[in-house]
C-alpha cells in the first residue's frame, strides 16, 4: 500500500491527543501548579447553608444528618436544607422526624418528581447564608470538613472550593470497585493541580462550596449539577480551588453494570452542559481553556479518537514497520481488555487486565452517552445509585 501523508498526519494527531489527555496533561498541570502560589486560608467562619437533594434515601439519610450534626463548627451559623424529590420509601417520614430533633434542619417535601437540579434550585433560593455547601445523602464528612472547606473564602478572588472525596471499597462487589477507586485517585491528582491554579474543572458532588452570590440557577435540561455550578463560577472570572484537607467519604457499592449505567447518564449530561459553556473553549484565560480542552473535551470524544486511531492504523499498517507495530499493539490492548472482561465473569482480578477492561467500559459508556445525547433521550430524572 502507498504511503498517504495525510492519513499519517491524522493518525499522529489523534495518537498525540490520546496520550496528551491521559498522560501529558496531568504532568503539565502538576508542573504549572508547582509555580503557582498557594491561595492561602484565614480564620473566617462565614454563615453556611448545606444543601442536599434526596430521592429514596431512607437507608442513609439519618446517618447523613447525624454526621453533619457532628461538625466542628458554630451551628448558630449553619442551616441544613434537605429536599425530598417525591420520595416513596420512608425518606419523608425520617426527615420530618429529624427536623423536630435538629433546629438548624429545614426539610422540603416535594410531591412531584422533578429531578435533582430543580430541587437544588429551590433549596438555593430558600438558603439565607453566605456560602452554599453541596453534598449528597450518601456522603460522610470528616468532623472538621466544613470548617476547613470554608477557610479559603477569606480570599475574595475565590468563588468556589472543592473538598477531597475518598471512595471506600465495601460490600460484596469490593473486587469490582478497585478500578473505580484507582481512577478516582488519578482524577483527584488532576483536581488538586487544577485547584492550585484556581481553575478546577468540575467539583465532586460529595463536598464543594460556592458563594451564594455566584450561584446560577440550574437549567431544567439534563445536566450534571456539580459540573455546571463549577463552570458557572469559572465563567464569572472567579477562582475555583481544591482543599485536600476538607475530607469526605463515600462507599462504592455498585458493580460494573451499575457503574456503566451511571457513566452513560453522566456522559450524556456532559454534552448538554457543554452547550451552555462554549465560551470556555476559547476563553481569555488561556490556561482555563487549555484545561477544559485537555481534561474534558478530548476525554468526551475519546471513543471517536480510539476508533479513528484504529481505522487509520488499519489503512496504514502495510506502509511501514512503525504502523505494523502500532497495529499489533492495539490488537494486544483490546485483547487484554477482552480477557479482563472474561476474568470479571468468574470474579478473577488481575490488575493489568481489569484496568484495561475498566478503561474500555468507561469509553463505551462515553460513546453510548454521546448517542443518547444526540437522540435527545436523556431524562432530567433518574434513579439514584443503589446503596
Amino acid at each position: 500500500m502507498c504511503f498517504d501523508p495525510l492519513l499519517s498526519i491524522l493518525f499522529i494527531v489523534l495518537l498525540f491527543l490520546a496520550i496528551h489527555s491521559y498522560l501529558l496533561y496531568p504532568i503539565i498541570m502538576k508542573v504549572i501548579a508547582f509555580f503557582h502560589k498557594e491561595h492561602g486560608t484565614s480564620l473566617v467562619n462565614p454563615t453556611v447553608s448545606i444543601l442536599i437533594s434526596a430521592y429514596n434515601e431512607v437507608k442513609v439519610i439519618r446517618n447523613r444528618i447525624e454526621n453533619i450534626a457532628g461538625q466542628d463548627y458554630d451551628f448558630a451559623k449553619i442551616e441544613v436544607l434537605v429536599g425530598s424529590d417525591d420520595s416513596s420509601d420512608g425518606t419523608n417520614d425520617a426527615l420530618i422526624h429529624l427536623e423536630k430533633q435538629y433546629p438548624w434542619l429545614k426539610v422540603f417535601i416535594f410531591t412531584e418528581r422533578r429531578g435533582k437540579a430543580s430541587v437544588l434550585n429551590d433549596l438555593a433560593h430558600s438558603a439565607r447564608n453566605e456560602i452554599l455547601v453541596f453534598t449528597d445523602a450518601n456522603t460522610e464528612f470528616d468532623r472538621a470538613a466544613v470548617r476547613v472547606l470554608l477557610q479559603g473564602f477569606g480570599n475574595d478572588e475565590i468563588g468556589g472550593i472543592c473538598g477531597r472525596l475518598i471512595l471506600l471499597e465495601t460490600g460484596a462487589n469490593r473486587s469490582e470497585s478497585i478500578e473505580e477507586r484507582k481512577y478516582w485517585e488519578y482524577e483527584t491528582f488532576i483536581k488538586k493541580a487544577e485547584g492550585k491554579c484556581g481553575i478546577l474543572i468540575g467539583a465532586n458532588g460529595g463536598i464543594f462550596a460556592v458563594r451564594r452570590s455566584l450561584f446560577e440557577e440550574l437549567p431544567p435540561d439534563a445536566i450534571t449539577d456539580d459540573f455546571y455550578i463549577t463552570l458557572s463560577v469559572l465563567l464569572k472570572n472567579r477562582k475555583f480551588t481544591y482543599e485536600e484537607n476538607a475530607i469526605a467519604t463515600e462507599d462504592i457499592t455498585a458493580n460494573i453494570t451499575t457503574e456503566l449505567r451511571r457513566k452513560i447518564r453522566f456522559a450524556a449530561t456532559n454534552f448538554q452542559t457543554l452547550a451552555y459553556f462554549r465560551r470556555l473553549l476559547f476563553n481569555r484565560n488561556v490556561l482555563l481553556s487549555f484545561a477544559f480542552w485537555s481534561h474534558k473535551i478530548i476525554r468526551w470524544f475519546f471513543p471517536l479518537i480510539l476508533a479513528g486511531i484504529f481505522v487509520l492504523n488499519v489503512l496504514l499498517r502495510k506502509s511501514s514497520g512503525f504502523y505494523s507495530v502500532t497495529f499489533e499493539l492495539q490488537l494486544a490492548f483490546y485483547a487484554v481488555g477482552l480477557i479482563g472482561y472474561l476474568f470479571s465473569l468468574v470474579k478473577i482480578r488481575i490488575a493489568l487486565f481489569s484496568g484495561v477492561y475498566f478503561f474500555l467500559v468507561s469509553n463505551l459508556a462515553l460513546f453510548l452517552g454521546m448517542v443518547r445525547f444526540v437522540q435527545g433521550k436523556q431524562s432530567t430524572i433518574w434513579q439514584s445509585t443503589p446503596r
